[in-house]
C-alpha cells in the first residue's frame, strides 16, 4: 500500500483528472450516438428496430460487466483494470469507426460496452484509493461531473458531428483520447495492489450475468414488443428466478460476486435506494426534453443540444462546489436542498406547452441540474463513506449495477406512461371535436383559409389540420403527465435524505453510523 499512501500524501488532483477524463469520454460517446441513429439506419439500410440494437447491445453488455468489476479489481488491482478497460473501449471505437454493416457495428459496440461498463465503478474505486477521506466529497464532486455532464453534452456534440462531419468521426475521436488516457493513466495513477486470496464466485457470476441480461433486455425491448407479449413476459420471469437464485447464492457465499451483506449497512442502503429513485426520476428529462424540442418545437439535434447546454454548464460549475460543501457540512442539508430544486424544476416542466419559451425551458432544466449537482454526489458519498476500505470496489460495483437497472427501468416505465397517456389524451380530445363543438364550426374557416392559400382540391383538409392539432396537443399533455410522474419519484426520495444525518461531529470526527457491517472491520474514518 506504500504507493497508494504516498499518493494520498501528495496531490491527488492529477490522478483524479485522469480517471474523470476517461469516464467522461466513455459516457460522452455513448450519449452522442443517439442522434446518429437515423443516419446509420439510412447508411446500413436497416429498420428502426434493427438499428436500436446499436444502443441496446452497449447497454446490455455494460450492465452485465459491472457486477464482475469488484472481483476483477480486487484480483488484479484497480490501475490494471482501469488501463485494460480504457484499451478495450478504444479498440471497440476503432472497430465501430470501420463498421460496414449493422451487424458489425453491433459487434463492435459489444466490445465497447465491455470497456465502457467497467469504467465508472473502477474509476470510483480508484478515487477512494488515492484521495484522503477528508477530501473525498470534493474529489467525487469533480468525478461526478463526468456522469452528469456527459449525457447532456453528448447530443450537442453528436448533432454537430453529424451535421458537419462524417458519422465515423463519432468513434474515431475516441481513439486519440483513449491513447492519451492510457498513457496518462500509466504514468500518473499510483500502483494499487490487488487483494490476495480472492476467488471467483462462478455461480454468482453466471446467475448475475444471465439475470441482468434478461432483465435489461426486457426493459429495453418492452415498448417495441409490447409489455404483455410472450417474449417480454418470459424474459421477466426468467430474470426474476435467475436473480432470486443469485440472491440465495450470494448471501451464503464466503466471497460473493456482489456483496449483498453491504445492505446491512443502513446508510449505504438508504444511499443506494434514494439514488435509484432519483435516477428513475431524472431519466424523465433525459428523453422528454429532446422529444419535445425535436418533435414539437421542430429543432434539430444540434439546436436541442444547445438548448440543454446551460443546464450542463450549471452542473459542471455546481458539482465541485457541492463536494466542498459536503466535506464541511455533510450530506443531509445538501440532499434536501438539491432534491427540492429537482422537484420544483420537474414540476414546472410538467406544465410546458407549445407556447412555452426557450427561456422557460432553459430556466427549469438548469434548476433541475443545479439540484442534481447538489444532491446526487452527497447522497452517493454518504453511503460509500460508511463502507470499509477493503470493500470499496465491491460496494462501487453493487451501487452501479443497481443504478444501471434503475436507469433502464426509468426509461422503460416513463416511455410506457407517455405512450399510454398520449393515447388517452388523443381519444379524449378527439371526442371533444363533436358536431356542436367550437372546433367543428372553426373547420369551415380553416377550409376557407386553405382554399385561399391554393390548397383546395388537394388532400389537405380542415379535418386533417384539426387531426394534426389534436395529435400534437395529446403528445404535449402526455409529456406533461410523464414529467409529473418523474417528479413523484424525486418526492419519494426526499424523506430518505433526512436519515443521512451529518458526517461531522463538533470535534470534526465522523459520527458512528448505525447498521455497519460486522466481520469486516470498522468503517474508514471520514474527517470533513
Amino acid at each position: 500500500m506504500q504507493d497508494v499512501n504516498s499518493a494520498k500524501r501528495e496531490s491527488f488532483w492529477l490522478p483524479l483528472l485522469v480517471v474523470v477524463v476517461g469516464a467522461f469520454s466513455a459516457i460522452l460517446n455513448n450519449s452522442s450516438i443517439n442522434v446518429a441513429l437515423p443516419k446509420l439506419m439510412a447508411i446500413f439500410g436497416v429498420t428502426a428496430d434493427e438499428i436500436q440494437w446499436v444502443l441496446t447491445a452497449y447497454m446490455l453488455v455494460s450492465g452485465m460487466i459491472i457486477p464482475v468489476t469488484g472481483f476483477v479489481t480486487d484480483q488484479f488491482g484497480a490501475k490494471r483494470v482501469y488501463l485494460a478497460s480504457m484499451a478495450v473501449f478504444a479498440f471497440g471505437s476503432v472497430l465501430c469507426s470501420i463498421a460496414w454493416s449493422n451487424g458489425t457495428m453491433i459487434a463492435a459496440r459489444v466490445i465497447q460496452g465491455i470497456g465502457g461498463g467497467a469504467t465508472m465503478p473502477v474509476s470510483m474505486a480508484i478515487v477512494y484509493s488515492v484521495v484522503p477521506r477528508e477530501k473525498i466529497g470534493t474529489a467525487l464532486g469533480v468525478w461526478g461531473m463526468a456522469a452528469v455532464c456527459a449525457p447532456a453534452i453528448g447530443p450537442t456534440l453528436g448533432g454537430y458531428v453529424i451535421d458537419h462531419f462524417s458519422w465515423h468521426f463519432l468513434f474515431t475521436m475516441n481513439i486519440p483520447a483513449g491513447i492519451v488516457g492510457i498513457l496518462l493513466s500509466h504514468l500518473l495513477l499510483p500502483e494499487i495492489p490487488p487483494r490476495r486470496g480472492t476467488k471467483l464466485d462462478t455461480w454468482g457470476f453466471t446467475l448475475s450475468t444471465a439475470g441482468c441480461f434478461s432483465l435489461l433486455l426486457a426493459l429495453s425491448q418492452g415498448h417495441n414488443k409490447g409489455w404483455s407479449s410472450f417474449y417480454i413476459v418470459t424474459l421477466f420471469i426468467i430474470s426474476f428466478f435467475l436473480l432470486l437464485l443469485f440472491v440465495l447464492v450470494e448471501i451464503t457465499h464466503e466471497q460473493p460476486m456482489l456483496n449483498l451483506r453491504l445492505f446491512k449497512n443502513t446508510i449505504f442502503s438508504i444511499s443506494v435506494f434514494a439514488g435509484s429513485l432519483i435516477t428513475i426520476g431524472l431519466y424523465g428529462g433525459v428523453f422528454l426534453i429532446p422529444l419535445f424540442a425535436q418533435n414539437l418545437m421542430l429543432l434539430t439535434p444540434y439546436q436541442t443540444g444547445l438548448l440543454l447546454m446551460p443546464s450542463a454548464l450549471a452542473t459542471a460549475v455546481i458539482m465541485p462546489v457541492s463536494g466542498l460543501l459536503f466535506d464541511r457540512f455533510g450530506a443531509k442539508g445538501l440532499a434536501v436542498a438539491g432534491l427540492s430544486a429537482i422537484i420544483l424544476g420537474t414540476w414546472n416542466l410538467s406544465k410546458i406547452n407549445l407556447s412555452t419559451s426557450n427561456a422557460d425551458i432553459i430556466l427549469n432544466t438548469t434548476l433541475r441540474s443545479v439540484g442534481i449537482a447538489l444532491a446526487i454526489m452527497p447522497i452517493t458519498t454518504a453511503g460509500m463513506n460508511t463502507v470499509p476500505v477493503n470493500l470499496i470496489a465491491r460496494a462501487s460495483a453493487l451501487s452501479n449495477v443497481i443504478r444501471q437497472v434503475a436507469a433502464s427501468f426509468g426509461i422503460a416505465m416513463l416511455t410506457a406512461i407517455m405512450q399510454n397517456r398520449q393515447a388517452f389524451h388523443y381519444g379524449a380530445l378527439s371526442e371533444s371535436v363533436s358536431i356542436d363543438s367550437a372546433a367543428y364550426y372553426s373547420a369551415g374557416a380553416i377550409q376557407a383559409f386553405l382554399a385561399n392559400a391554393g390548397a383546395s382540391g388537394t388532400s389537405i383538409s380542415a379535418v386533417s389540420v384539426l387531426g394534426g392539432i389534436v395529435a400534437k396537443e395529446s403528445i404535449v399533455r402526455a409529456i406533461d403527465d410523464t414529467f409529473l410522474v418523474a417528479a413523484l419519484f424525486i418526492v419519494f426520495a426526499l424523506p430518505f435524505s433526512a436519515f443521512l444525518g451529518k458526517t461531522r461531529t463538533e470535534d470534526g470526527k465522523t459520527q458512528a453510523v448505525p447498521g455497519i457491517l460486522s466481520g469486516h472491520g470498522p468503517p474508514a474514518k471520514h474527517r470533513g
